[in-house]
């Protein structure tokens, strides 16, 4: 038996990471990320976001997968390459003149909830099967991730209830600012290549849509954007998790980097993620 990395194939994370819908959830963790002005600042002022977005995108979910099925050493490396990072960039704010470094403890909590809560809210809306506890449980082993980017893992939300509490704390410090517009305008339109702009339209354009209107109605009103009612959104991603499911897993595995791949290389087949797996708390 290899090195079951740090999450194993025992944890919830092993097995909700593994399905297709996470890539919606995603997005919908971009937009709500992007609400915290302080936050977004950080990315565009420091990386190539504007040129090289999908790059970006594929770095951070690179991230997740090396993190959750890679071995101990590979996610310890990601994460202090995460951390180094963190400490050489700081952004502007461009009214005060404040400078301040993209690592704060503050700002790195806000992301890690944001993405958290999306990977929670879009799969189990989805139709993934995961009880109240197993949730609570998720966002407990969530810590580990946590502190791989820098934080202090008992300052993080561990259940649904503090998680709850620390988006009530946030909301007044939310805004859709200048920052926040432009990472929308990029998930609606994405450059692409003119041979793929159909597929963008045809396909892109869902996911983003989808993405959106899974956020919790007060951040569409910070967009001000409209979006369908709750039941009708909780029907779209149903609807759209069931399709993508039924695509075999062994198809959908196939994309680089080959995360769940390698992990089953490494310890067998019964690392297979998979919902009936999720353990019981």
């Amino acid at each position: 038996m290899g090195d079951p990395g740090l999450y194993t194939p025992r944890s919830v994370t092993w097995q909700l990471h593994g399905d297709p819908m996470m890539w919606v959830a995603g997005v919908r963790a971009l937009y709500l990320q992007a609400l915290l002005p302080r936050a977004v600042r950080g990315v565009l002022q420091n990386s190539d976001f504007r040129r090289d977005a999908w790059g970006r995108l594929g770095r951070t979910a690179d991230f997740v997968g090396v993190t959750t099925y890679g071995t101990t050493e590979a996610a310890e490396r990601a994460g202090a390459r995460v951390r180094s990072i963190h400490r050489r960039l700081t952004a502007t704010d461009p009214v005060s003149g404040e400078r301040y470094g993209v690592g704060e403890p503050g700002l790195l909590l806000w992301v890690h909830c944001a993405e958290a809560d999306s990977y929670l809210q879009v799969l189990r809306r989805s139709g993934y099967p995961l009880t109240d506890a197993q949730a609570d449980r998720y966002l407990a082993e969530r810590r580990v991730s946590a502190r791989l980017v820098g934080l202090d893992a008992q300052q993080v939300p561990a259940n649904r209830a503090e998680l709850a509490a620390y988006f009530a704390e946030m909301r007044p410090r939310l805004m859709a600012g200048p920052e926040a517009r432009e990472v929308d305008a990029f998930l609606r339109r994405p450059p692409v290549h003119p041979l793929l702009i159909p597929a963008r339209d045809l396909l892109w354009h869902r996911v983003a849509a989808l993405a959106y209107a899974a956020l919790p109605p007060y951040a569409h009103d910070l967009y001000g954007r409209p979006a369908p009612t709750p039941a009708t959104v909780t029907h779209r991603l149903r609807t759209t998790g069931t399709l993508l499911r039924r695509v075999p897993p062994h198809l959908r595995w196939q994309r680089p980097p080959k995360h769940i791949l390698r992990a089953i290389s490494r310890l067998g087949p019964s690392a297979c993620p998979a919902p009936h797996k999720v353990p019981i708390p």
